[in-house]
């Protein structure tokens, strides 16, 4: 397990060598020790650490080495954007971090084929609805950041299945409206060709924005299922906030609420929330390298442009830890807190996420396990608790 420790005081920084002998231990510790400069404002110091680790790692070593390298870009973006003026960071190149949308996409569909955690989790909430909504003639999916929905046609091709077969409304929100509309055409033309019917409501959502703003209204007649898929953690900054917003979901009576997440989650940032963080992308890394070639096409895209966007903006968005220190919250408990109660996993969802990663991603490293009294259905890299997937009312 990784520790933090703090370089003694007197300690000057500026005359380390910029190369030095690396250990994946010695790497890991200058990483951990440099979050703490940024957090404790000391950017000289977490300068010239950034430089001594971009010096010493590359996004083509092996796992800990890639890891290494986007969290130490991610730092020196965090300190380029907030801490530049005046302290000479203009020395220091900040690494390009805009991908295209087109980039974004494949990285993410890359995502989707060589790992099972977009599957894992789109495929157990599927389950969970499904069963909720048997028998239902309207059913109305709100769906938080849909994305490109590639959560959902397996889904309208079970209903269509069913006879009668069900009207179908998904309510989809996200940050570009060419996107959202693109996704309803699509899921239009599929509903289409299954003879299913079914409305897209797009809803824009900027990043920042209320998202209790764009929840829509339901009509009586409708079954009313929500979707979190690794949405809630984005509200992370304030209990109150995520609560309050979670309690306005419950008003609206969903029959079923789905929420993907990885476990656990710290409502404040700080040294010990960065390596927590480290330590579950840390696990993400390791499953990559184990079940992917060094220069794989799909595995660079998954690391550099969707994970390496997605640690840069937890990292450049983290805020320091107040007085106290961290407040850690599982799920449960926040979900518990909030008025909802869980709906436990059925063995039968349980049976299909074995079968997927049976016949789609046979590596021995990846493990199922029901958790904490069949509320959660959580997939492991190893002995490391990857993502869960949780159902409640």
């Amino acid at each position: 397990m990784l520790r933090s420790f703090t370089f003694p005081a007197n300690l000057n920084f500026n005359n380390m060598p910029e190369r030095i002998c690396f250990t994946p231990c010695i790497a890991r510790e200058l990483l951990i020790s440099c979050a703490e400069l940024v957090f404790r404002a000391d950017f000289v110091a977490a300068h010239r650490l950034i430089s001594i680790l971009s010096s010493n790692c590359s996004p083509y070593g092996d796992s800990n080495e890639r890891l290494i390298y986007q969290f130490t870009k991610a730092l020196m973006i965090r300190i380029a954007r907030r801490y530049s003026a005046g302290v000479g960071f203009h020395r220091l190149p900040v690494p390009g971090v805009e991908h295209s949308e087109d980039e974004i996409q494949s990285s993410y569909l890359c995502l989707n084929q060589v790992t099972p955690f977009i599957r894992f989790s789109h495929l157990t909430a599927n389950q969970a609805i499904l069963e909720a909504t048997e028998g239902q003639k309207m059913i109305h999916i709100i769906d938080f950041d849909i994305m490109h929905g590639v959560q959902w046609p397996p889904m309208m091709q079970a209903l269509a299945e069913r006879h009668p077969s069900p009207t179908l409304r998904i309510t989809g929100t996200g940050g570009d409206i060419e996107i959202l509309r693109r996704t309803g055409d699509r899921l239009s033309k599929f509903a289409h060709s299954l003879g299913l019917k079914f409305h897209f409501n797009p809803i824009l959502l900027p990043a920042g924005e209320d998202p209790i703003s764009a929840i829509s209204s339901t009509r009586q007649d409708e079954t009313v299922a929500v979707n979190f898929n690794h949405y809630l953690r984005r509200l992370h900054n304030s209990d109150d906030h995520l609560q309050h917003f979670l309690r306005r979901i419950k008003s609206m009576g969903p029959t079923i609420i789905t929420v993907a997440e990885r476990e656990p989650i710290f409502r404040h940032s700080g040294p010990f929330n960065f390596i927590q963080t480290f330590t579950h992308y840390s696990a993400v890394f390791d499953s990559l390298e184990a079940t992917l070639p060094p220069h794989s096409r799909e595995r660079l895209a998954v690391e550099q442009i969707w994970y390496g966007r997605e640690i840069t903006e937890e990292i450049v968005a983290a805020v320091a830890a107040p007085a106290g220190g961290e407040r850690f919250r599982s799920w449960d408990s926040i979900m518990g807190m909030s008025g909802l109660r869980n709906v436990a996993v059925s063995k039968f969802a349980v049976s299909q996420a074995k079968l997927l990663l049976r016949l789609h991603y046979p590596s021995e490293g990846y493990q199922l396990h029901v958790v904490n009294h069949d509320k959660f259905l959580c997939l492991s890299w190893g002995k490391h608790q990857l993502f869960t997937v949780s159902s409640w009312r």
